[in-house]
């Protein structure tokens, strides 16, 4: 039999190892969690003396999170910032402003910290103690680092290839969001969206490698060889993200940057503090993904389907949860729902035309559920034409309809 004392320091070590236990829990816990679909942007707007004004106009496009660093970039500035976010029920990644970690500011809008954009694999070992300084000293926290995107060249990377460059990223830095910006080319002779797709699979790889969301910037203002992108254009690239999984769509611009590169001016606001076209544009778009968000919070992707109009549906289709679709020009996102539905992102890869597809999903059609673009709740599937046979859906240029089906028998 054990003495007293014997059963006595049996005790200590096991409250000692509870409390191990419970710490090391606690450390796995105190990483970033993402609760919200990201609508976000490069280049907040200017803190001067209409700055209400000016995130009102922010939430009231529908945006969700802020990312700040060109507006607010110093202490007084940022703790501005976040009081406007908090009023308005935005989330913020705020700048860090020259301030060490355990200066870094505090509030239930901070999301977390602008750390760095396009860094090159050298700087990775350096990032990752920014990042393990800033976990310690604000644990819960984002730290923020965007990368370059695929047409990078090597010497931008510091790697043979942008997988290479990815990979290396997300093991050596270990972050909690993983996020890239690439702007497709919209030409004629000069179609970039191919490159755009590629870049997002090798998102989508890692995001789920690493059980991270990712997020990516695309084009809304010409600058360089890049048109002003239309209406259709913007939905396309945000649908398109969508469809490869993303959590977050961040829109280059929202406030029109300084600099010889932007002389034309068009992003969401003219450098002058002006609403373009893209701000109404930006505001029924983000409505709809708005919307949507917390059912696509939910879903984890399982494939990406690409069916150009030369392919044949039913064979590209095989296994997903659209049995048929009229030959056309698509891409489909297929997810698994957090309560064990599937889920298909219907994504019409025109971006001139609309699209009228005649589909058959793999279920009663009374079990199909579409999230409605306009309040977020499951709905009854619409037939858009009941004069036609079979279930018509239609589908303006570069847009995306969600559904939610039951799960495979």
């Amino acid at each position: 039999m054990k003495t007293q004392n014997e059963i006595g320091r049996m005790v200590i070590l096991g409250l000692l190892f509870l409390g191990s236990a419970t710490m090391n829990a606690n450390a796995q816990t105190q990483r970033f969690k993402q609760d919200r679909f990201v609508i976000s942007f490069w280049v907040d707007p200017p803190l001067a003396k209409n700055a209400d004004g000016r995130y009102k106009e922010i939430a009231d496009a529908n945006f969700t999170v802020v990312l700040g660093g060109f507006g607010a970039g110093t202490p007084d500035k940022v703790k501005q910032q976040i009081a406007l976010c908090e009023k308005y029920g935005l989330k913020a990644v705020v700048a860090r402003a020259g301030l060490t970690p355990d200066q870094l500011p505090e509030s239930p809008a901070v999301w977390g910290y602008m750390i760095r954009d396009e860094p090159n694999s050298k700087d990775f070992p350096d990032l990752r103690n920014t990042v393990d300084e800033i976990r310690a000293a604000r644990p819960g926290r984002l730290s923020y680092i965007n990368l370059f995107p695929n047409y990078a060249n090597e010497q931008q990377l510091g790697t043979k290839t942008y997988d290479e460059h990815v990979k290396r990223f997300v093991d050596e830095v270990d972050v909690d969001v993983l996020s890239m910006d690439h702007y497709p080319i919209f030409k004629p002779d000069a179609d970039g969206r191919k490159g755009y797709c590629e870049n997002l699979d090798v998102m989508r790889k890692y995001s789920l490698e690493k059980a991270i969301p990712f997020w990516n910037f695309f084009n809304v203002m010409p600058f360089g060889p890049h048109t002003d992108p239309t209406e259709a254009q913007i939905k396309w690239q945000i649908y398109t993200s969508i469809a490869y999984g993303a959590k977050g769509i961040l829109y280059f611009c929202y406030w029109t940057p300084g600099g010889g590169e932007f002389p034309k001016g068009g992003a969401i606001i003219t450098a002058e503090g002006l609403l373009t076209r893209h701000y109404e544009q930006a505001k029924r778009i983000n409505c709809a993904v708005k919307n949507m968000g917390p059912t696509l919070m939910n879903l984890t992707s399982a494939s990406v389907i690409r069916i150009a109009p030369e392919d044949d549906p039913a064979t590209a289709l095989a296994d997903s949860p659209i049995k048929s679709i009229d030959k056309g020009d698509y891409l489909v996102g297929v997810f698994t729902h957090s309560d064990g539905r599937r889920a298909a992102l219907l994504n019409n890869y025109s971006i001139a035309y609309t699209a009228w597809a005649t589909v058959a999903f793999d279920a009663d059609p009374l079990q199909v559920r579409e999230v409605s673009r306009t309040s977020g709740e499951e709905v009854p599937v619409l037939d858009d034409s009941p004069a036609m046979e079979g279930l018509q859906i239609s589908l303006d240029a570069g847009e995306g309809r969600l559904f939610l089906l039951p799960p495979k028998q």
